[in-house]
């Protein structure tokens, strides 16, 4: 089958000039679109090896484009044309997920081989497709990972949950992807079409999550000058997403126990309850139990949540897992970090298979995004993400904490963390904190109050 391309330019005799020249000198089938929405309507009824738009149109420009082909097929391959002179917007395509760009007037030779190379990454990532595809059992589902017996149990479950209007409570370790599940069980529900809107507990100050949550009426407290609408009324009709709710203060406990038997939110300084069509889906990586024998958590509260358990597995339970969600993640980010397709080595793929994984997927997913940093050559090595070679048993979060107290130590190690994590990834974007944010999964604000917790600055990392 020929290989396709689509471009996408509002000249006419652009469109027909390029068709008529690259279609016998790439072998390739090309199909052209005079604007962005005629370009997307293209994309929804057939597949392209590669699109080639133009920045500048009128109505969409190429960059809504580009964002919105990357949100529908973040695998898509995008090469951008933009005009001299606009070398800064064409770097900008880039950090959004553009694999290439070329300044008009170009020399078509120059052309010809930027796209022959595009086509080729669009077979590489076909081919790794396919391989997955032949590995049996599914292996992503929903953004998640892993073929393995214990990973089809959770795809079950959350196909199941996604069924039922129940709320949900996913319990697992720190990193192993319950954000992911959450976003699963609302993609497949019946909310699908409505928002799904996530807080991440922990990072909301307690003084102010209650108003975050529910609302505010203007002078209900000094600076409410205007009305302001909460989470829940802005996840009406959808799903909200309560990451870490173990974190959460009693009295927010107690609020929240009242919209899951009511139905109703109570923004502060108001008299009314305002009634909200909104799912819950939790999260916690604590045991609740234990805070409930503790006085830290409400039994009752509790007992609502806990309708329809999810158990996110900690990678040590699925270690059969390890390979197939390396090359899931290689591929993920050598694509958004704008670099070739590498592979994992024999000996770095070994040592993966017998860590103790404490910080589960992301922990891998940092590895990979350091070694593909650092890597000069096809093959991530085990010294490309900072372990000595030859080192049989290394660890990425190992310490010397030196004789340290326990709070202390444990400052000392998520002070550490945060500096090798968000440097590895604010590296990799350039110092672009909203691409970062995407990434690593987090919200943009949360990302950046992290950031200003352990004085990290973005512009370090710009280059």
């Amino acid at each position: 089958m020929k290989r396709s391309i689509l471009i996408v330019d509002d000249e006419q005799d652009m469109l027909d000039l390029l068709k008529r020249s690259l279609e016998p000198d790439l072998d390739c089938q090309v199909v052209t679109a005079t604007s962005g929405e005629d370009a997307l309507k293209r994309l929804s009824t057939g597949a392209f090896d590669l699109v080639l738009a133009d920045i500048k149109m009128p109505g969409m420009d190429g960059l809504e484009l580009l964002e919105i082909v990357k949100r529908n097929n973040p695998q898509q391959t995008v090469v951008m044309m933009t005009a001299f002179g606009q070398i800064d917007t064409a770097v900008n395509a880039m950090r959004s997920g553009a694999y290439d760009f070329i300044t008009k007037p170009f020399e078509y030779d120059a052309l010809v081989l930027r796209l022959e190379k595009a086509l080729e990454r669009s077979v590489l990532i076909q081919e790794n497709r396919r391989l997955q595809q032949a590995c049996g059992p599914l292996a992503v589902f929903q953004d998640l990972v892993g073929k393995s017996a214990v990973m089809q149990r959770l795809y079950e479950t959350i196909q199941m949950a996604a069924k039922t209007e129940l709320t949900v409570l996913i319990t697992g370790e720190s990193g192993t992807g319950k954000d992911l599940s959450a976003r699963a069980v609302h993609a497949l529900s019946a909310r699908s079409r409505g928002p799904f809107v996530a807080v991440n507990c922990p990072t909301v100050p307690e003084n102010i999550l209650e108003s975050e949550l529910f609302g505010y009426r203007k002078g209900a407290f000094t600076h409410a000058t205007e009305n302001r609408p909460g989470l829940f009324q802005e996840a009406h009709g959808g799903t909200i997403f309560l990451d870490e709710i173990g974190d959460i203060s009693p009295s927010i406990q107690t609020k929240l126990l009242r919209v899951l038997q009511e139905k109703e939110i109570k923004p502060l300084g108001d008299t009314r309850s305002i009634v909200v069509d909104v799912r819950i889906v939790a999260s916690t990586n604590q045991d609740l139990r234990a805070k409930i024998e503790a006085g830290q958590f409400r039994e009752d509260f509790f007992y609502r949540l806990n309708v329809l358990p999810i158990h996110q597995p900690s990678l040590r339970e699925h270690r059969e897992d390890i390979p197939v969600i390396a090359t899931y993640l290689l591929e993920k980010h050598c694509t958004l970090m704008h670099r070739p397709l590498k592979r994992i080595s024999p000996e770095l793929m070994n040592l993966f298979m017998g860590l103790e994984w404490r910080g589960n997927v992301r922990e891998l997913e940092n590895l990979i995004m350091r070694g593909i940093s650092f890597s000069a050559g096809a093959d991530i090595r085990v010294e490309d993400v900072g372990w000595a070679a030859g080192e049989t048993q290394p660890h990425a979060d190992r310490s010397d904490f030196g004789g340290l107290g326990y709070k202390q130590a444990k400052q000392h190690y998520l002070e550490k963390f945060n500096q090798d994590y968000l440097g590895d990834l604010l590296s990799s974007c350039k110092g672009n904190v909203s691409q970062a944010a995407r990434m690593c999964g987090l919200e943009r604000q949360a990302l950046q109050q992290i950031m200003r917790r352990y004085g990290i600055r973005a512009d370090e990392y710009r280059n």
